[in-house]
């Protein structure tokens, strides 16, 4: 390879059919900070929200599309099956199983996986989730939580945990993933789900919770239908704009389709499906988020890259209202 390694999670981007109560759920109950308001930038009529820690550094970023005639997501392979968040501490977990129980959130039990504490939730339109302890954790640091959030800074999400994805076939995943992408085949847990193969943990970079991709081989599901609550796409974080344009010319000289470069405003990106189908995203650690507002004000107004400014009055017209001040 002539790339340097990938250094982690970058961000997450998922489908919900309710901009107003997804900013109710992720800020008010989970605590993230919105640093974005902002559009799909292939369906400008639609809001894409970035919620993450304080200010939206790399890794700590989950988004969503809203697409509001999205269907039910029916489970299944060729997915993103599970998002984690990250949070500092085995008390961290203990505090958010009694605030997702106060909130009526739907959850499970705690539980150790991996050597780390775990508590499985979800949003109010199915979005898998999970918070991971990262009490015993080494590798990739966390974000820093937003002062000003509902949630007590020492419990607040730092950032993006391991992302699971669940595939027919692991093999062929796990071979762009280790031969493409350059990630280490690390180790292995017992499924939850009895007679499956145990479950393939991968790593980047530095390692640990914040660079960390689980394969989940299924041979008993057909293939996911997504629809609001469903995961679109998971991005690794690339240091600089120059290494991204290396990847761009590496993807070409393995003649994997992609994207080739693409112009985000916020960051720079490539993208490509792995043989399973499951969409990837390379995106650069920066310009990041205060290129358009300050620190203080983020994600209160609608931001558009500058590339949209001259049509910000249709743009406007065609969104409802998100007040985001509140």
């Amino acid at each position: 390879m002539n790339v340097k390694p990938l250094l982690g999670q970058h961000h997450v981007s998922a489908i919900t059919a309710n901009a107003k109560e997804n900013y109710r759920f992720y800020t008010k109950v989970l605590g993230l900070r919105l640093v974005k308001k902002s559009i799909n930038q292939d369906d400008t009529s639609v809001y894409h929200l970035f919620y993450a820690d304080e200010r939206g550094n790399p890794g700590t970023d989950l988004t969503f599309f809203e697409i509001p005639h999205a269907g039910t997501t029916y489970y299944g392979n060729n997915s993103i099956s599970l998002t984690s968040l990250r949070v500092a501490s085995d008390e961290a977990i203990h505090y958010w199983k009694k605030r997702l129980e106060e909130f009526e959130v739907k959850h499970d039990d705690i539980i150790t996986r991996y050597g780390r504490k775990v508590l499985s939730f979800q949003d109010f339109e199915g979005q898998r989730l999970e918070l991971v302890s990262d009490e015993t954790n080494q590798g990739v640091a966390g974000g820093k939580p937003w002062d000003q959030s509902p949630v007590p800074v020492e419990y607040g999400i730092i950032g993006l945990g391991p992302v699971q994805l669940t595939v027919p076939k692991s093999d062929i995943t796990a071979k762009i993933l280790t031969e493409v992408l350059g990630y280490r085949e690390k180790d292995s847990y017992p499924s939850l789900i009895e007679g499956q193969p145990n479950v393939r943990v991968f790593e980047t970079g530095e390692g640990g919770t914040g660079a960390e991709v689980y394969l989940e081989e299924r041979s008993d599901l057909s293939r996911e239908r997504p629809g609001r609550g469903s995961v679109h796409h998971v991005a690794f974080r690339v240091e600089t704009e120059e290494e991204l344009k290396k990847w761009v010319d590496y993807l070409k000289q393995l003649r994997l389709p992609n994207s080739g470069f693409v112009e985000r405003y916020y960051f720079r990106s490539l993208y490509f499906r792995e043989p399973n189908g499951i969409l990837f995203e390379l995106a650069t650690d920066g310009p990041g988020f205060e290129g358009d507002e300050s620190f203080e004000n983020l994600g209160e107004n609608l931001s558009l890259p500058p590339y949209f400014e001259n049509q910000r009055t249709e743009i406007e017209a065609k969104l409802k209202p998100l007040n985001t001040k509140e």
